[in-house]
Formats: C-alpha cells, sequence, structure tokens
C-alpha cells in the first residue's frame, strides 16, 4: 500500500496527464475551491468536485496497485486520467492539509475499490491456480505466417522497384509529385501487411517540403528503405538477433522471449506520440541493480490515452522480459510486486561523447535507429544560434537539441532548473541531435519532466 505520508510532486502528477489540455485544466482544479469531502487513507485519494451540474463529480484514484493508478469519475470525460482526477492529485501532492488522512473512504468511493481489488484478486486466483489456455494450432499459425511472409515479399519486391524507378528518374520527380506518390506506395505496403514498411514511405512524402538539402535526406531514406528490403528479402543469410530486427522494423508480431528481469525500475521519462487513429507511449525505465535501460510501449486507439501510465521520478520492483532483437531495448512490463514510490536513485551520466559513440555502436546492431537512451552527466544548455546545445561541463563537447524538442516547453523547463549550472539530463541521442526528457539539478534534486 502506499504510505500516506508519501505524497508526489506536482511533476510526477502531472507527467500522468494524456496531453497539455488536460495538465492545463487539471492545474486549475489543483485548489480547494470546487473541492469538498476530500480525504486519503488505504492508497486511496478522493474527493467531490463541483461541476456544471447540481451533483458534483465524484473522483476517485487508487495509488496502491502495483500496476500503476487507477481512476474513476462520474464526469462524462474519455480521458484517463480526466481533469478531476489530475486535480485532486495536485492538491493531495500539495500536502497542506487540503486532503486530509481520513480512517476510511466513504461508501461511494468503498464501493468502486474494494470492486476492482476483488477483480484483481480473482485474476491473480485464476492465473496461478488455473488450467492452462489451450495451445493454439500450430500448424495454423505455421502456415497463417508463410502466407503473410509471402505477402510482405511480394510488397519488398514492389517497393524496390519503385525505388529503382525514382532513382532511374531523378530525385526532382519526387519534389514534383507531392504526397500521393507515396501515400498510394504507403497503401500498397499495407495490403502487404508491412506496416513497418507504410509508415517509413509515407515519412518520404514531407521531405522534399522540408528546406535545403532535401535530396540528401531523401537519398538517405530510400537508401534505408532499400537495406530493410534487402534485409527481408534475404533475411536468410542474417544472424538470428538482425533479421529478428528487420521483421520488428517491418511490423511483424513479436512476442517477448527473453528470461523475466525483476528489479526496482525508475521512470525515467513518459511521453506520447499522436496520430488521427492510434496514441503511442512510451515509458523509459531503469534497473537500479542491473543498470539496463528499457522501453515499455502502449497503445491507445480513436484519440483515447493508452491505460498504462507510470509518473516519472517514482521507482516500482516489477518483472520485465525482452523482445528479440539485436539492440533492441523494448520489453514487457510483468507482474509488479509493489505500485510506484518515490525513489532517490538516478541512471549514471555520461560525457556528450560518449552518448555521440553510443548511438553509432547501436547503428551495427540495428541501422534503421533513430536514437538511444542516454543520461548526460554535468552538461548546461546555452543558445548556439538559431538553436540550443547541452554543452559538457568538462570536455569542450556539445551535443544539439533536436529541432522538435526547441519547440517544446520543456526545454524552457530545462533552462531554468539549470541557471547557467551543470544538470543531469535524459533523454534520446540520435543523428538528429539530443531530445532531453527529464533532468534533475545538481545535488539531491528530484526529477523534472521535460516533455
Amino acid at each position: 500500500m502506499t504510505e500516506q505520508g508519501v505524497r508526489w510532486t506536482a511533476d510526477q502528477v502531472l507527467a500522468l496527464a494524456p496531453d497539455a489540455a488536460s495538465r492545463k485544466a487539471g492545474s486549475k482544479l489543483a485548489v480547494a475551491g470546487p473541492w469538498s469531502g476530500t480525504g486519503s487513507a488505504e492508497g486511496t485519494v478522493w474527493g467531490l468536485c463541483k461541476g456544471s451540474g447540481s451533483k458534483p463529480y465524484q473522483t476517485v484514484v487508487d495509488l496502491a496497485d502495483a500496476a500503476g493508478p487507477a481512476y474513476k469519475c462520474t464526469c462524462p470525460s474519455r480521458k484517463f486520467p480526466c481533469k478531476h482526477a489530475l486535480g485532486l492529485l495536485l492538491l493531495w501532492a500539495g500536502d497542506d492539509g487540503a486532503v486530509p488522512i481520513a480512517a476510511r473512504p466513504p461508501e461511494w468511493a468503498g464501493q468502486w475499490l474494494a470492486g476492482r481489488r476483488g477483480r484483481a484478486e480473482t485474476r491473480r486466483a485464476r492465473d496461478g491456480a488455473g488450467p492452462a489456455a489451450a495451445p493454439a494450432d500450430p500448424e495454423a499459425a505455421r502456415r497463417r505466417a508463410e502466407r503473410r511472409a509471402e505477402r510482405v515479399t511480394a510488397g519488398a519486391s514492389e517497393l524496390e522497384q519503385r525505388l529503382a524507378d525514382l532513382l532511374r528518374g531523378g530525385l526532382a520527380a519526387a519534389e514534383h509529385a507531392g504526397y500521393g506518390l507515396w501515400d498510394e506506395t504507403a497503401a500498397r505496403m499495407v495490403d502487404a501487411q508491412a506496416p513497418g514498411l507504410a509508415a517509413r514511405v509515407r515519412e518520404l512524402g514531407a521531405i522534399p517540403a522540408s528546406g535545403p538539402g532535401w535530396p540528401a535526406r531523401l537519398l538517405e531514406e530510400c537508401a534505408l528503405l532499400h537495406l530493410l528490403d534487402q534485409g527481408w528479402l534475404h533475411r536468410d543469410r542474417l544472424p538470428d538477433g538482425l533479421a529478428a530486427t528487420v521483421r520488428s522494423r517491418l511490423g511483424l508480431p513479436a512476442t517477448p522471449d527473453g528470461p523475466p528481469l525483476r528489479d526496482r525500475w525508475l521512470v525515467l521519462a513518459q511521453y506520447d506520440t499522436v496520430d488521427p487513429k492510434l496514441t503511442m507511449r512510451r515509458i523509459w525505465l531503469h534497473g537500479a541493480e542491473s543498470g539496463g535501460t528499457r522501453l515499455l510501449l502502449s497503445y491507445g486507439a480513436a484519440g483515447r490515452a493508452p491505460e498504462l501510465s507510470l509518473p516519472v521520478g517514482l521507482a516500482l520492483e516489477a518483472e520485465l522480459t525482452a523482445y528479440p532483437g539485436s539492440g533492441r531495448s523494448r520489453a514487457a512490463l510483468g507482474e509488479r510486486f509493489a505500485p510506484p514510490a518515490p525513489a532517490a536513485f538516478r541512471p549514471p551520466g555520461v560525457s556528450t561523447a560518449e552518448a555521440a559513440s553510443r548511438y553509432g555502436e547501436a547503428l551495427r546492431d540495428d541501422p534503421w535507429l533513430d536514437a538511444v537512451p542516454v543520461t548526460l552527466d554535468r552538461v548546461t544548455p546555452v543558445p548556439d544560434g538559431d538553436g540550443w546545445q547541452l554543452a559538457d561541463a568538462d570536455t569542450d563537447t556539445a551535443l544539439p537539441v533536436t529541432r522538435a524538442a526547441r519547440s517544446r516547453p520543456g526545454l524552457w523547463r530545462l533552462v531554468a532548473l539549470s541557471g547557467g549550472a551543470p544538470v543531469t539530463v535524459f533523454g534520446e541521442c540520435g543523428h538528429r541531435g539530443f531530445t532531453p526528457l527529464t533532468a534533475w539539478a545538481e545535488g539531491e534534486g528530484e526529477a523534472v519532466p521535460l516533455c
């Protein structure tokens, strides 16, 4: 159970928000005015929030679930957590007496809490003692895999021909073709059941409009597509790890196959990438004992936020199982033994030169890798012409901040946190530069999310 005396920081609460609008709306509700009947007990926080109707919204948050926070609110919002849950948690995190400790939750909150914890106990009992699920027909699965492989091979061969036609006719033709050429090609890759190829093809359409130097960038991306095609077409000649990486890059399904690794995992960063059909959440974790950095992916469809949400700066004791592939850091979250709790440790940092070297080494195992997770030690954000860079305090080296990161408010939070002094920064280092995701001030400062 979450200890009632240990409260989260506002940054850790806001890291749970599904989008910027929810963060803003939740912050407005982090005052005592609209709230009544608030309290906390047994790892639960609850309260009644005055809304536009005659009845206040009943909001309750379960903080003691090892799977992460769970939320219930009677408001009509489809976001998880909604602004009321965020506002209630921010009010609780303020530790100013607005959310007092109580003996037990009220009946409406207790019923929801008892119901979900009862269902969790039933699932655990069923999973531990119930009969094993009937195994799938291996022969049918083999035939399905063969049929999909044939379709992917046909798609990769067609894409090779289209790339050859583009290069034969000259890259200038791509500037006049617009998005139509690439959208039609991407649709063909979807038909071939190769969503990874389709996604990379769609990205080609934006390159001719990306400014000076676009022909070189287009040629680079075409070369990577060609390499991926050839990797699939000659996958029988590849080492097992690289062949698994090729299958993953093509978007073929994979299951975790490594032994479970139990550790106390620090939540380094959490952020979403959104398109009209799917929201993908990336959560970076660092193992206190293993020293490894692992990536969890969670998805939400039709504009809904993914269910898995872990506050940055907290740590949870859990098992992770790695996915196949050379140099891949993705893992699946397995059994969780305790809910997320505040943690005093942070990952060890490296120099900017070593960070760039790590990315270069990772490309040998995965040539399509955009970035690697890295913690930079003792760096200072400084202006660099129209952009920014992270300058190493102990060497004469620096890493440029990516263009995407320069447009986010998190960059200014990093500048304010630094105040001209060195800080520790976790982020993603790749060919476009460094994307800061979380930072710590010198000393015993808490994690500050930047995304």
